[in-house]
């Protein structure tokens, strides 16, 4: 069902009041736009008259966006992305099959990024787009086609596919662990322990499965595994890592298991994507392909 015209107003209106909106400036905005001032104002002024509502306070020489209009930037500002990015993703593929995929980024550096070009090869005329999402988003106000997850099988108003699991191990340089002298798990309570923002109760999980108690955990945050792994080379302290990511830091002696306590994590990895999209060609044959990856190659 199409909108009344009366609600689709043209994208150079709807440029001109984003960009007046966000720079508070007629003029900032036209300098910005390549257009003179007066066509500006006469733009927002007919964009205003179409809708029917006032979105600018006039006041001297400075214009001041009333509530409705404060809202209703913000949503034209995402409207206008999403065209851009539309745009850009078909002038990069004019054949269609553009694939938008947000990733973890260990996960998608490490695991995923060295495999992508057997699917490519596979999928000739699919382009894959690669974005960092750190947490489950509202698939329906994002233009991400579908999600690599960790956690439970929990994501509002998208199916997931289930990948894998892994393993974590409690890690430290060598001259952390001969400096500390580790030799059982509940010796790691005594030391500087690093912590990932994403996964708060890694630590209590992992004290909890090797039967020691305790009252809390604190230590250092990353929001990434790449840099606690980092830090945890440079000697910062212990941290909890998938083996399966960091395969090259162990093999190289870089990292050293603190005590040898490997564990199973409760959370899994899953592919997200919302159910309106699963028919869609080119998430369809990416589904199939790294359902197929992951059991070929698990993490555990």
């Amino acid at each position: 069902m199409l909108t009344s015209r009366r609600f689709l107003p043209s994208i150079s209106h709807l440029a001109a009041f984003e960009a007046v909106a966000r720079t508070g400036s007629v003029t900032a905005a036209a300098r910005e736009l390549d257009l003179t001032q007066s066509a500006v104002s006469r733009q927002v002024s007919a964009l205003e008259e179409q809708l029917g509502v006032e979105l600018f306070l006039r006041e001297r020489q400075t214009m001041r966006l009333t509530l409705a209009g404060d809202g209703y930037a913000r949503e034209i500002r995402e409207a206008l992305r999403r065209i851009s990015s539309a745009s850009l993703n078909l002038r990069a593929n004019p054949h269609g099959g553009t694939l938008n995929l947000a990733i973890l980024p260990t996960f998608g550096t490490r695991w995923l990024a060295p495999r992508l070009g057997r699917f490519l090869a596979a999928n000739a005329g699919v382009t894959i787009n690669l974005v960092t999402r750190l947490s489950p988003f509202d698939f329906r106000l994002d233009s991400i086609d579908a999600a690599i997850h960790f956690g439970h099988p929990h994501w509002p108003g998208a199916e997931l596919a289930l990948l894998m699991s892994e393993r974590t191990v409690p890690a430290c340089s060598p001259d952390f662990l001969k400096r500390y002298a580790i030799k059982a798990p509940e010796d790691l309570l005594a030391v500087p322990l690093l912590h990932l923002t994403t996964r708060p109760d890694a630590w209590e999980q992992w004290f909890a499965g090797n039967g020691v108690s305790f009252e809390s955990v604190h230590g250092m945050l990353f929001d990434q595994f790449a840099t606690a792994a980092q830090a945890a080379i440079a000697g910062l302290g212990v941290a909890l890592l998938p083996t399966f990511l960091m395969q090259e830091e162990i093999r190289r002696g870089d990292l050293v298991a603190a005590v040898d306590r490997e564990m199973e994590s409760r959370e899994r990895y899953y592919l997200a994507f919302p159910p309106e999209r699963a028919d869609y060609a080119p998430l369809a044959a990416f589904r199939d392909w790294i359902v197929a990856e992951a059991t070929a190659n698990p993490a555990v």
